[in-house]
């Protein structure tokens, strides 16, 4: 009966440890097609509409540049900072009314609207208290870097930055050094900020599909949160050699109990 026992207990052992698959390891796997082609896939991403806590570069080009050096902060004392620290400190960032404040141009109401917006917004204001027609004014509004958060199982937690127009989901991760194996990229949740609160949206990034979700591009300020395998929670090891390991473990105490058992 000893024996039946302790076959019992590491038959079902087995069946409720694992290594984790190697199907929950691959980005982008193409689940819903039998064939070797990969589906058109459609972009669905939207002009971006600014938050509150953004910051915009915005810069100002007029015939006569000198004449413009007010509107365009250059960080001059902050020459050993970092680009993040140069962003932040010769930035407009956008605060809790939806507004910034420009040197000699006063107030923009600036939340939720585009940066070609903003753009036309600065414009027409340079040409009702600067200059006049001729001045050939030439504004760009961007965002001061891509600014997100990462959390839970990724390679490197906290604040992060990518400089450039957008970036994707999977761009977001690997600029965070990657999901390690432990973690569950099949549930990848993104906490976004929009004008009427926050809400929690949920990405499978071992599907292919996920190229069309609307929130496959990132924008500033989302929280990228990744949970653990239940692996990691059981200790069972994320592959074969950990997961036998740890069988093997418990085989042992569990074996050694019984014996002991039979001796009393």
């Amino acid at each position: 009966m000893t024996r039946y026992s302790l076959a019992i207990i590491c038959l079902g052992l087995f069946l409720c440890t694992s290594c984790v698959p190697q199907k929950d390891l691959i980005y982008l796997q193409d689940k819903g097609n039998s064939n070797d082609t990969i589906p058109s896939l459609v972009e669905q991403q939207k002009p971006y509409r600014v938050q509150i806590n953004d910051i915009l570069n915005i810069r100002i080009k007029v015939l006569n540049q000198e004449n413009a050096t007010i509107f365009n902060p250059t960080g001059e004392g902050l020459l050993e900072a970092s680009p993040q620290e140069r962003a932040y400190f010769d930035g407009f960032t956008v605060d809790l009314r939806g507004k910034i404040e420009i040197p000699q141009l006063g107030s923009f109401d600036v939340l939720n609207l585009t940066l070609e917006d903003i753009e036309v917004l600065v414009n027409k204001r340079l040409l009702e208290k600067e200059f006049n027609e001729f001045a050939q004014i030439f504004v760009t509004a961007k965002l001061a870097g891509l600014r997100y958060t990462t959390l839970g199982e990724i390679n490197s937690t906290g604040s992060q930055v990518i400089f450039q127009e957008r970036a994707t989901i999977l761009e977001a991760v690997a600029n965070a050094g990657d999901i390690p194996v432990e973690g569950n990229r099949k549930a990848v949740r993104i906490l976004r900020q929009y004008p009427h609160g926050q809400e929690i949206h949920r990405l499978d990034l071992t599907d292919i599909n996920v190229l069309k979700s609307p929130y496959y591009y990132i924008q500033p300020n989302d929280v990228i949160i990744v949970d653990p395998l239940v692996q990691k929670s059981l200790g069972t090891g994320t592959n074969g050699l950990q997961t036998f390991t740890a069988i093997l473990g418990v085989v042992t105490v569990v074996t050694s109990t019984i014996l002991l058992i039979d001796r009393l």
